[in-house]
């Protein structure tokens, strides 16, 4: 496939993407906004449990236990308290930059899929907290990761020289990645500018401590993907890959979102 039909292909899959989430996001009932984005973690799961080789049948499994936890937690009503996010938070910020660090191979499956459940519940309650509060808030958390990814992969183009990790993801330059700091700052000016208010110190360092996590996210799965010997997550995303290839960052960006919107809600 030629470079113009692959991208063809990358942006008409892209777009039925976007129309999806953004009409369950603001038009669906929560029992549909639950189905949807439970329907998406369910096929990370699937190739979650491929990143270990695990045969289809245990594959099957897992996708089918995520499911039934992800029913169990939701009905469990925890999506609003902290202590569903802190997991989460220690394994993005003092697990994974220690394994990525070191070099670490994958951990063996009982140990991987633990860690996958680990990431992706806390992710599936980030969706059902956020959402609740405000579509909106919602849409702004996730577009952090967007932003700057965008950002990143132009100024990269444009200026990059310099490689941010060279033995995990050999297309990534530190000028891509402080292009994406950048729009990361003005995106949070704007963000707050519609809001009504001035930039202040608290929201700057909450849109760059989450930027920093999407970029974590963005590695700790391509180095995954290169121990397990795989270029994409999957190919259930035609042009895309999987669709863990899609919501890496988001994996590491939304639970501790939710978690800074409850402990600063409760500070402020």
């Amino acid at each position: 496939m030629n470079n113009w039909s692959n991208l063809s292909l990358r942006l008409a899959t892209a777009a039925v993407l976007i129309a999806a989430f953004l009409s369950a996001l603001f038009f669906a009932p929560a029992p549909v906004w639950f189905a949807f984005v439970t329907l998406f973690l369910t096929a990370g799961a699937w190739e979650w449990a491929g990143l270990f080789k695990l045969p289809p049948r245990a594959r099957a499994a897992y996708a089918v236990l995520t499911l039934a936890l992800s029913a169990l937690l939701a009905s469990a009503d925890i999506a609003g308290l902290a202590v569903a996010y802190w997991p989460s938070l220690l394994i993005w910020v003092a697990l994974v930059p220690i394994w990525l660090w070191r070099g670490w191979p994958l951990p063996p499956a009982a140990w991987g899929l633990l860690l996958g459940w680990l990431l992706l519940m806390p992710t599936l309650l980030a969706l059902l907290h956020l959402r609740a509060e405000s579509p909106w808030l919602l849409l702004i958390v996730a577009a952090i990761a967007i932003v700057a990814d965008t950002a990143a992969y132009f100024a990269g183009r444009r200026f990059g020289r310099h490689k941010l990790a060279p033995t995990i993801s050999p297309g990534k330059t530190r000028e891509g990645a402080l292009g994406g700091a950048v729009a990361v700052v003005a995106y949070a000016a704007i963000v707050a500018r519609a809001g009504g208010h001035a930039l202040n110190i608290t929201l700057l360092a909450a849109f760059l401590a989450l930027f920093v996590l999407s970029v974590l996210g963005d590695l700790f799965e391509s180095w995954l993907k290169r121990r397990a010997g795989v270029k994409d997550s999957g190919n259930l995303l035609p042009g895309h890959g999987g669709v863990l290839d899609r919501i890496d960052s988001q994996l590491a960006v939304l639970p501790v979102a939710a978690l800074l919107w409850i402990v600063l809600g409760a500070s402020g």
